[in-house]
């Protein structure tokens, strides 16, 4: 009985060590030191709005000498004199008290006084006295941003999950922007994760064109890879996120001065110029923001949550107008821009154009084609070839204007404009003066000029690179399947179609799995690559077997040395023979090579699989469906694919078979693509 009892202890013994030893630490911890900042947190973002906020202590949070109330309800110049009147007036109560007076006290002097332990020093009244300082209120932004959320939550923590990161760092916008996709700092960080130009062209797209920074899809997959990257790298998550703010260098720096990870200790006791009010409270706005974000009915009440984002897609195959796709999609110019957040205010203006590649969102709507489809019917005359020259143009400074105000209208950013100015500082601008403006050039006229007749009807005619069949005269279902290496099946599903003998020459057909594509060596067909981890541009030149001049010119890339991995790098083609090298009597090529000649945009046939990666996001990145995706690699569970893993994106075209009977007569004139009734 008694060694049934001792194994028994010893039983729950050895259960509860293993217990202790498999239970993951708290990712986000929170010391006793670190406790009353993140209180304070708690009161800026519940407590006060941008209308008012706190006199306090910028070391000791818990003294908060008093609330205040902006006079016009803003932080304007009257709002900043009030302050500053308020800050001497406390200033002097504690320079009072410090002197000793500790009788007839006024309600202030009172009021102050007793937020202090007792005894308080002499010294420490002092140094409070030397250090006053107002934290303007967020309660109103943050009850803003807890609505915004609901557009991108999701989405965000999908991306969190996928790659194993906390989904509670999805929180992080509420203190970087209150999820505006439109904020911007005073030093150039921008959109929901406030991403400064340097740090966001390491991960995205940054130029005068297109910003993704300010995209919260793309711009949320580059936070987390950042934040991933910053976990393996220095093993805390407090550091890890204050690393987020200060710099991972910086944050790393005064982990080894110090000797610890500790962040309640780094905070306490580290000294660096850099290393100021904002980065010493980072994480614990973080972690109040987190709190906040767990249960909001708390402290707001009910919030109405906006809905899900949840725009179709389609990939530019050419420059475009916005107010072109803007038609062609039947949606206001407003309604384009407010899903396409990443495209900069030079293309809303005119001053540039949607570059190709791009992946373009448009608002859903049922009742219309799908986006290949209407992207695809949009005539060549519409279809640009190249983006507006670079050039500078000189801007006239007017009164009242500022660096930072003209920078926007351009659609530049103000370093980049301070830059071509020679600056040193951003507020020395005068009136008259005549700034250049980097990257800025009018549009050309000859580019709404409508091409040849050849070349419009090459522009016009929908190409398989862009996803899209056009029926031609003796066309079946079938043929059109076989010639595609796709079920006719698929093909009808797509297109909606319920009677396979009812499509006609001139209808426009959706292929399953997006644009058909050819081998990257394949040197008969001009092609699009995406670059992998270890490519440079010399490699891919040489595995394309073109110049690398060629390669920066297409791609508009300055540098040969920054390319990015995902990103997208035009081939070019070899130049088509003269006509005299084909003989008159030459058999007409199969329609899929005719369509793979004519079309400059070809990608390659397979995938290796990254680390993070899922089938959903393999098929956007590709344009291939992930139903697709499953049927042509055999996958059974979606779930279960591998790093490193090849998937073919494309079946290889069947042989051209002979044609079929019609299966309807060629009308006089050919329809309009209807609608896809999705």
């Amino acid at each position: 009985m008694r060694n049934r009892w001792i194994a028994a202890a010893l039983g729950l013994v050895f259960a509860l060590v293993s217990a202790s030893a498999v239970a993951a630490p708290e990712d986000f911890p929170k010391p006793a030191k670190l406790v009353p900042r993140v209180e304070f947190w708690k009161r800026v973002y519940t407590e006060v709005g941008t209308d008012g906020g706190f006199l306090h202590d910028p070391d000791d949070l818990t003294l908060v000498y008093e609330r205040i109330s902006l006079p016009n309800g803003q932080w304007d110049k009257a709002g900043y004199k009030h302050v500053e009147a308020r800050k001497k007036h406390v200033a002097h109560v504690l320079s009072t008290l410090a002197n000793g007076k500790r009788g007839g006290l006024s309600e202030d002097e009172q009021r102050i006084l007793a937020l202090f332990e007792t005894p308080v020093s002499t010294r420490k009244l002092k140094d409070a006295a030397a250090k006053v300082r107002f934290q303007l209120g967020q309660s109103d932004k943050f009850r803003a941003g807890l609505a915004r959320q609901g557009r991108w939550d999701g989405h965000i923590r999908q991306v969190l999950a996928e790659r194993g990161l906390p989904t509670e760092l999805g929180a992080l916008p509420h203190v970087e922007s209150s999820f505006n996709p439109a904020a911007r700092s005073s030093v150039g960080a921008s959109g929901i994760w406030q991403f400064m130009p340097s740090t966001g062209r390491l991960y995205m797209r940054v130029d005068s064109a297109v910003d993704e920074r300010n995209d919260p899809f793309m711009a949320t997959v580059a936070a987390a890879r950042l934040l991933k990257s910053n976990y393996e790298a220095i093993g805390s998550w407090p550091l890890a996120i204050t690393g987020y703010n200060h710099g991972l260098g910086g944050t790393s720096r005064a982990a080894r001065q110090l000797g610890t990870k500790d962040i309640a200790v780094i905070i306490d006791r580290y000294q660096s110029r850099s290393f100021g009010f904002a980065s010493k409270n980072f994480y614990a706005s973080f972690v109040a923001a987190m709190e906040i974000d767990r249960e909001p009915e708390k402290y707001f009440g009910a919030v109405r949550r906006d809905p899900p984002e949840d725009p179709e897609r389609v990939i530019l195959d050419a420059y475009y107008r916005p107010s072109t796709l803007a038609q062609a999609f039947g949606v206001s110019m407003a309604a384009l821009r407010e899903v396409n957040p990443a495209v900069s205010e030079s293309v809303w203006s005119g001053r540039r154009h949607l570059p190709r590649g791009y992946e373009l969102r448009v608002p859903r709507d049922p009742m219309r084609a799908s986006p290949k489809v209407v992207l695809a019917s949009i005539g060549g005359g519409e279809r640009i070839h190249a983006q507006v020259a670079d050039s500078s143009g000189t801007h006239k400074v007017r009164r009242g204007e500022t660096l930072a105000g003209i920078a926007k209208k351009y659609g530049v950013s103000t370093k980049a404009l301070q830059r071509a100015n020679g600056l040193r500082s951003a507020n020395l601008i005068r009136v008259g003066q005549r700034l250049k403006i980097p990257g800025y050039a009018p549009p050309h006229p000859q580019e709404a000029a409508p091409p040849s007749a050849t070349t419009a009807s090459a522009a016009v005619e929908p190409s398989p690179t862009q996803g899209v069949y056009r029926v031609k005269r003796g066309d079946t279902l079938a043929s059109i399947a076989r010639r595609f290496g796709v079920s006719a099946r698929d093909l009808a599903t797509v297109n909606h179609i319920r009677n396979a003998n009812e499509i006609h020459p001139g209808q426009v057909i959706e292929l399953p799995g997006g644009s058909l594509t050819a081998r990257p060596g394949d040197r008969s067909h001009a092609g699009v690559y995406s670059v992998r981890r270890g490519d440079t541009l010399d490699s891919i030149a040489k595995k394309f077997d073109v110049d690398v001049k060629a390669l920066l010119a297409l791609n508009e890339i300055r540098n040969k040395n920054v390319i990015r991995v995902g990103q997208t790098i035009y081939v070019p083609g070899p130049p088509e023979p003269p006509a005299t090298e084909a003989p008159a009597e030459a058999v007409a090529p199969a329609p899929v090579t005719e369509a793979a000649a004519a079309a400059p945009e070809l990608a390659p046939t397979s995938y290796v699989v990254r680390r993070g990666d899922t089938l959903e996001k393999i098929a956007s990145r590709t344009g291939v469906a992930a139903s697709e995706l499953i049927a042509l690699n055999g996958i059974r569970n979606r779930n279960l694919i591998a790093v490193g893993q090849t998937l073919v994106l494309s079946a290889p075209p069947a042989p051209a078979a002979q044609p079929e009977a019609p299966v309807a007569e060629e009308p006089a004139a050919i329809p309009p693509a209807t609608p896809s009734g999705r």
